[in-house]
């Protein structure tokens, strides 16, 4: 039986780590989301990501650094849609493209939003430096693009932190806020029909506030 080269042979085992460092973190999330840091236990994660507690200290030295690890992993993800703000776009086309991506993390990723916002509760003990460094950054030049929009008369007069943190509000509650939204309205976003409506309302509930109609009315 040939053996493989070198360089495919490292490539796979690069792979297969980075595969169980996936399972060990998505296993993570889920009891980090729930039971938080101090709730949870390297034990716990290791039986539910079904690897050894050694196998899961040897990917990560401790339950501290796995937990940093995931919210670094998921401020990622959630920050994803923001990335995508540029000036030359149509501001209307933007913002609306940003409440339904948003949305759909907020469906199909719930967990991370809810660890998220317990993390930020406690005062982000454990990410307050990539809050300072990365998030801060981040929205920063994308504040420039919302000035930019404000100074071509696209958009009506608004301050780009208060905007940006409106959207994170209205789109993350259906996430972090799911028991109480399926209380009131007996539905959930996994129902297609009322994912596209509340896609439709806070489009509108958020351009309708913002947006500059053509002519220049607000």
């Amino acid at each position: 039986m040939a053996r493989k080269p070198p360089q495919a042979a490292s490539k796979q085992r690069g792979r297969k780590i980075e595969d169980k460092r996936s399972v060990i973190l998505s296993a993570a999330l889920g009891l980090f989301s729930r039971f938080g840091l101090h709730g949870t236990t390297v034990d716990q994660v290791a039986a539910r990501a079904e690897v050894s507690k050694s196998n899961l200290l040897y990917h990560f030295a401790n339950k501290e650094e796995l937990y940093v690890s995931v919210l670094r992993e998921l401020l990622q993800v959630w920050l994803e849609p923001l990335r995508g703000f540029a000036a030359e776009q149509d501001p209307r086309t933007a913002i609306a493209g940003y409440i339904r991506n948003k949305l759909a993390l907020s469906r199909d990723r719930p967990d991370a939003s809810r660890l998220f916002c317990l993390e930020m509760v406690q005062g982000a003990p454990l990410l307050r430096d990539a809050l300072a460094r990365e998030l801060r950054d981040l929205v920063e030049r994308k504040s420039e693009v919302i000035r930019a929009w404000v100074a071509d008369g696209r958009l009506a007069p608004v301050e780009p932190h208060h905007l940006v943190f409106a959207l994170w509000a209205v789109t993350q509650h259906y996430a972090d806020f799911a028991v109480q939204v399926e209380a009131l309205t007996g539905r959930t976003l996994a129902d297609a029909d009322f994912f596209e409506e509340t896609v439709r309302n806070l489009q509108a509930i958020v351009l309708d506030g913002i947006a500059r109609r053509p002519g220049g009315a607000a």
